[in-house]
Parts: structure tokens; C-alpha cells; sequence
């Protein structure tokens, strides 16, 4: 299959905001694709290579790319070699080996080819269509029913591997649980108090919800693996948890948790302690808190209900290692310990690996602030042609302090209303920025303040969402930084 005809099939699928419109263009695409295409090819649809780490960055594609060719010629194999070998250079001289590997392969790419490519290489496909969709595109170009292609992604963790199966033919039901191999996590949906979450689950547990990093664990005898909630591996990251796990009393299991710094007293240190104990071996030790075992010597647990999974990890986990869980009250709890809310999980539903359902649904009190649009970016996909990211501000001594961007949270109907305003704010363009005057204010949710020196002010909010526009309130009243600073973990 020519590389050119993935680029068109992206083109299509960014311009078509209808999601089965999506899936139907994506899925003639996978059928057109080569054998051995496959893999490569649902990968590129998806928004990303399937080497996933090339050392590619900015500094490698800054420079004018070379003429683009006349007609395509490049195929999607083709590409996916170049780019394989591009992964694999290292040592010295690796940094220009790969300049001069892309290179040679953006001077045969048509123009479209080109963009498609330096897109793809950076992450930045923004067509709408990622991860789930090709993963329903692949059920529909297979004709096998969608909870099969989405429990076997669930076991895998690759869609390219998942819709070569697929699409040859072959029995989804090959892929079962690997101990070794990390499956996608199970996620929870939101709701704003512990009653509203209950009606969603029916009877429930509530388990605390921590700041920690997810980590999902793998034992089989010594050999333990620690997984991230992206599938990779930092098993020799966190000596501390492989001791832990390989104190418990199994040969073979895998855990579902998170990795937690704690003061002597129990509580969270800010966020980023933890994240950054992640990129080193050394600093504060990371606590295991495990709340769900999905395999236990020999027998999968995935389909087994709540209740018997949380039996099953309290007969192999102590207690300073579980997560605490009980009735409601442990909302109560959980915050006056320092963390971030509640887990409440439906005591008779399975581990839906990779699933956004109403089985967990987490409850976390919502911060707000009032704060100013400081500049605004035009949107891609649906929201081509409408201003949608905002950059927002505090008030400083000396103007506006901006602390981050967002887009989530907006209606059509509230991108519709601040395009119009924005643009009668406008004050100047650069690029696909649109600066305006410091007067629109809008209320923005978020999970906290944490320090970030991206942003002037020195720190940024995390989760930030639109609840909605303020234009009754004048900017001179939007929140200080002062105030967002009073907000940040100590």
C-alpha cells in the first residue's frame, strides 16, 4: 500500500467530525493495507509509529525538509523500515545517522507525504481518531464483533498486533493474560459526590484515592516487572516495590496499585516527588498501595467480580500495602489524610482493562478559580475553525501571570460564543495563536496547583477545565496568583 494513501485516509478523518464516519474511512484504509502492513499501518492510523521511542525530535526536523517528490512512490513497509532503523541507531554519530535516514526519506514524499510524516514522528497527527476509534475501525474491517478487538487490545497493549490478528482472520481469543505483560488499566469515570457515584455502581466499596503513580506489578517467581499506566516498564527505577513484591506470599501474581511517596506520617508529598523519583533510582522511597489483583498463581481474575478480587488481594497483601476501603465515610478520611478523594467500585464488575464505565467512578472535591484568557489557539478535528485553547492568567503585581492551557471542558455552544468574543479581543497572530486583550474571564476546575517552571508563575494547574464563561466579571476581580500560590501542595 502506497504511504500517500494513509495520509489521505488522515486527511479524510480529520476533517469528518461524525466518529462512525471515522471509523468507516479508517476501516477502508486497514482493509487496503498489505499483510505485512498490518502492524505499521494501524499504528500510523492511530497517531504514532510503532517503534513508539525514535530519538526524533524538534532539533531533527527544523530545518526546510528537501523538495517533495512529484508522485508518491514510498509504500507503508518501506516507511516503517526506515523508521525502524532510525530507532535503532545509537552511540555516536547516531544523531546524524537518523537526520540522514529521515532525510533520505522525506525526499521521497510528496508534500502531503511529508507533513503526514514529520507529524506522525512528533506526535501530532490530530485527527481525532486515536486509540479507540482504529480500534473500533479494526472490529468493523475484521467484521468481529467490537468487545472482542477491545478485550483482546485489553490483553495485548498493541493495536497493531491486535488488528494483524484480526484482519487475517485468526481467533481474537489467542490473547489471554501474560504474566510479564502489562494489560491496559481499567480507569473510573467521574461524579461530583459519593451519592451521585453510588447510582451510578449500585453497591459499591470506597476505596481512597490517591496522588501516587500507577503502577501495575508482575510476578512470576524472582522475575518481577513494574509497569506505568503507558504499559512501560520501570522495573529498575523502584528497587524498593520489586522487594515488596517479592515479599508476598505467591509465586505468581499481578497487582494493580499505585507507587506513592509518604511523609513518616503517612501523608502524600506533592505529586511531583513522586513523579520525579521515577526518572532516578535515588531520592525518597515510593510506597506500594495495591487495590486489585487481576492474576494470582495460575488463575486470571479479570472476570471475577469486585468483591472477590478485593477477597483475594487481602489474603496476599498486608495492610500497609492496600489501599484503605470501606463505606463512604472514607471520603472523609481520605482528605483529612491529604489525598485526592475516593474510588467507588461496583462490588459484582469485572476488570474492564482499558474501560472508562460506570463500575469505578472517583469522587474528588473540585478547586476553582476565576481566571483571565490571555491568548487562544484555533482548534483542529471538530473544532476546526473555532478558537479552543486557552491560555489563562492570574493577576500579577505587574499584569497577568500565565499558568497553563486548556481546552476541556468546552460545549460546542461555548466554542461557538468565545470564537466571537475572542476575535473581537483579538490584539495580533502568531502562527495558530490568536493574542487578545486581558478581559475575558473565565472559571476554571482543576485537581490542584503543582510547581512547574514552564509557566512565569512558577507553577500550573493540573486538570484544568472549563466550567464556564464569566464575562459579568470584570478582570480587575479575577484571582490573584497570590491566591493560586495558596492553593499549591506543601
Amino acid at each position: 500500500m502506497l504511504f500517500a494513501e494513509l495520509a489521505a485516509a488522515t486527511e479524510d478523518v480529520r476533517a469528518q467530525p461524525s466518529r462512525l464516519a471515522k471509523v468507516e474511512r479508517i476501516a477502508d484504509a486497514l482493509r487496503a493495507l498489505d499483510a505485512d502492513e498490518r502492524v505499521a499501518g494501524t499504528s500510523y492510523l492511530a497517531g504514532s509509529p510503532r517503534q513508539r521511542v525514535l530519538g526524533v525530535g524538534w532539533a531533527s526536523l527544523r530545518d526546510d525538509p528537501p523538495p517533495p517528490a512529484e508522485a508518491p512512490s514510498l509504500t507503508v513497509a518501506e516507511v516503517d523500515g526506515v523508521l525502524a532503523h532510525v530507532a535503532s541507531l545509537s552511540g555516536a554519530g547516531s544523531v546524524a545517522a537518523r537526520r540522514a535516514a529521515l532525510g533520505g526519506l522525506m525526499a521521497r514524499a510528496t508534500a502531503s507525504e511529508q507533513a503526514f510524516l514529520r507529524n506522525l514522528v512528533l506526535g501530532d497527527i490530530r485527527q481525532g481518531a486515536l486509540g479507540a476509534v482504529v480500534g473500533d475501525a479494526v472490529a468493523k474491517a475484521a467484521g468481529v464483533p467490537v468487545k472482542q478487538v477491545r478485550r483482546a487490545l485489553m490483553l495485548r497493549g498493541d493495536l497493531g498486533a491486535v488488528a494483524s490478528v484480526a484482519l487475517a482472520g485468526e481467533d481474537l481469543a489467542q490473547f489471554r493474560l501474560e504474566v510479564g505483560r502489562p494489560i491496559a488499566p481499567m480507569l473510573a469515570s467521574t461524579a461530583p459526590d459519593v451519592d451521585a457515584a453510588l447510582e451510578k455502581t449500585g453497591p459499591a466499596a470506597v476505596e481512597w484515592k490517591l496522588d501516587g503513580a500507577r503502577i501495575q506489578v508482575h510476578r512470576d517467581g524472582d522475575d518481577v516487572g513494574i509497569f506505568t499506566r503507558s504499559l512501560d516498564e520501570v522495573t529498575a527505577r523502584i528497587p524498593e516495590v520489586v522487594e515488596a513484591a517479592r515479599a508476598l506470599p505467591a509465586r505468581s501474581f499481578v497487582l494493580d496499585g499505585e507507587a506513592i511517596a509518604l511523609r513518616e506520617d503517612g501523608s502524600p508529598h506533592p505529586f511531583q516527588v513522586t513523579g520525579s523519583r521515577f526518572a532516578s533510582t535515588s531520592g525518597v522511597l515510593l510506597t506500594p498501595l495495591f487495590f486489585d489483583v487481576m492474576h494470582l498463581d495460575g488463575v486470571d481474575l479479570l472476570d471475577a467480580r469486585g468483591e472477590e478480587r478485593a477477597l483475594a488481594l487481602t489474603a496476599l497483601v498486608p495492610e500497609p500495602w492496600r489501599v484503605p476501603r470501606g463505606g463512604p465515610e472514607q471520603l472523609e478520611e481520605a482528605l483529612a489524610r491529604g489525598h485526592e478523594g475516593v474510588v467507588v467500585k461496583a462490588l459484582d464488575a469485572p476488570y474492564e482493562a482499558g474501560r472508562r464505565g460506570s463500575a469505578w467512578v472517583k469522587v474528588k472535591p473540585v478547586h476553582t478559580l476565576d481566571l483571565v484568557v490571555l491568548a487562544v489557539e484555533w482548534g483542529s478535528g471538530r473544532r476546526r475553525g473555532k478558537l479552543s485553547n486557552l491560555w489563562l492568567g492570574a493577576r500579577g503585581e505587574d499584569g497577568f501571570v500565565m499558568l497553563g492551557k486548556t481546552f476541556k471542558g468546552l460545549t460546542d455552544a461555548m466554542l461557538a460564543w468565545q470564537t466571537e468574543k475572542l476575535l473581537e479581543l483579538e490584539t495580533g497572530r502568531e502562527g495558530h495563536v490568536v493574542h487578545v486583550r486581558p478581559e475575558l474571564v473565565v472559571e476554571i476546575a482543576f485537581d490542584g496547583v503543582q510547581t512547574s517552571p514552564r509557566y512565569p508563575g512558577g507553577v500550573a494547574l493540573r486538570f484544568a477545565r472549563v466550567v464556564r464563561h464569566r464575562p459579568d466579571k470584570p478582570a480587575a476581580q479575577a484571582d490573584t496568583l497570590e491566591a493560586v500560590l495558596a492553593l499549591r501542595s506543601s
